[in-house]
């Protein structure tokens, strides 16, 4: 597995966690929005950052496909 696919699993592992949902569930929303390819285009940028920003440029950027 590539290191962005690694990190979008740790993504969608640290979401699940600060919105208190199941796996499936955010996985589905990921998918849904599309943040897991941007969390895949974006690996180079996000990886090198704190929880607090990627949780919160993620839900930037789903909330503007939802």
């Amino acid at each position: 597995m590539s290191d962005a696919g690694k990190f979008l699993i740790y993504c969608i592992e640290m979401y699940r966690r600060a919105k208190h949902i199941d796996g499936r569930a955010a996985y589905e929303l990921f998918h849904s929005t599309g943040a897991d390819d941007y969390v895949r285009r974006s690996y180079g940028a996000l990886h090198t950052t704190g929880e607090q920003y990627i949780l919160s440029d993620i839900d930037g950027y789903m909330s503007c496909r939802r």
